[in-house]
């Protein structure tokens, strides 16, 4: 497939960002590749550029020399687990920066179709499950608020100003090139470990908390998908069902050949192998707020107007960073 297109990538060196430039490589786009960190080495097909998308005049400097016809704007910081660290960064990154694009975009280069990667944590403590394009709002943390007026800012310039912006509200996805700060990388990189050295515990919070996980390739496609299509809209972007952590546990224990037999009740419940050697516990430190309902996107919208739905089941996504870790630990 040969293409003449020309793609902005913010957040180029993260988990989407690697996984969306590598799709549209092999759909021949040029890409810009924007970081905030020192510039990679020379990739083909890719045209780096560092700076800080939070800094107005970097933005204009750049829709203006570039005029892309795609830009994915995947840089954030990711603060879910803390989110009160830095509140103002995350307001500048997650919320204002979004601003400077779409209006860059409106004054420099009106052609260019823009995907905001928005966050399920927009919906803070939801009322109803599942979440779809419909669902109120309401974030709790610095983080979502700043999701959500970025969100806010993309419909509002779509419907007032006729730019081609989507916003794809992401839940959960998760891969091999997922950060350990995460639960899910966490636990593939943890068990990976334990199972070569026959030593280790791995310490987690809720088993019983429920995510709707998929996979990260599957997402950035749906992201590509929404900016190919005729008019711009917003989009749930999901795996449309939910696991519990512990089931995420058990998965990935049974990949690396370890049969877990669970005993005791909340924080004391424990995972043990077939040696009796305990595997996992309870951590009381790692417990968030009891969530009354559960997140868990409704994918219906993307399904009807894209033809977009998740390729990778959960036992594979699973697999798939239980191997990877394997091969690392």
């Amino acid at each position: 497939m040969s293409s003449n297109k020309t793609a902005i990538v913010t957040g180029i060196s993260g988990q989407d960002g690697s996984y969306l430039s590598e799709l549209l490589r092999n759909k021949k786009y040029h890409l810009i590749g924007v970081t905030i960190q020192d510039v990679p080495a020379p990739t083909e097909g890719v045209e780096y550029e560092r700076g800080d998308i939070s800094d107005r005049s970097f933005v204009e400097h750049l829709i203006a020399r570039y005029k892309p016809d795609e830009i994915y704007n995947m840089a954030s910081i990711a603060t879910v687990a803390k989110p009160w660290e830095d509140p103002i960064a995350v307001a500048q990154v997650a919320g204002m920066a979004p601003l400077y694009f779409l209006e860059s975009i409106r004054q420099f280069s009106p052609q260019t179709r823009f995907f905001q990667a928005s966050s399920a944590e927009m919906y803070g403590s939801v009322t109803e499950s599942p979440q779809s394009e419909q669902t109120r709002f309401a974030p709790v943390n610095p983080y979502g608020a700043a999701k959500l007026f970025a969100h806010n800012m993309t419909e509002m310039y779509r419907n007032s100003h006729g730019t081609f912006a989507v916003s794809g509200i992401l839940f959960n996805h998760e891969s091999p090139r997922r950060p350990l700060g995460f639960v899910t990388r966490k636990i593939t990189h943890t068990l990976a470990a334990i199972a070569q050295s026959g030593s280790g515990v791995l310490q987690l919070g809720n088993l019983d908390a429920e995510r709707d996980w998929s996979y990260a390739g599957d997402i950035v496609e749906g992201m590509w998908m929404s900016l190919q299509h005729d008019a711009p809209g917003t989009y749930v972007f999901a795996s449309g069902e939910v696991h519990t952590v512990r089931e995420f546990v058990q998965v990935a224990a049974r990949c690396l050949g370890m049969d877990l037999h669970w005993q005791g009740e909340d924080v004391d419940e424990k995972a043990l192998d077939a040696q009796g050697r305990v595997v996992v516990e309870v951590n009381p430190d790692f417990y968030r707020p009891v969530e009354t309902h559960v997140r868990r996107g409704d994918i219906s919208h993307a399904k009807e107007i894209l033809d977009w739905k998740p390729q990778t089941s959960f036992h594979d996504l699973v697999e798939m960073m239980v191997r990877a870790d394997k091969v690392t630990t």
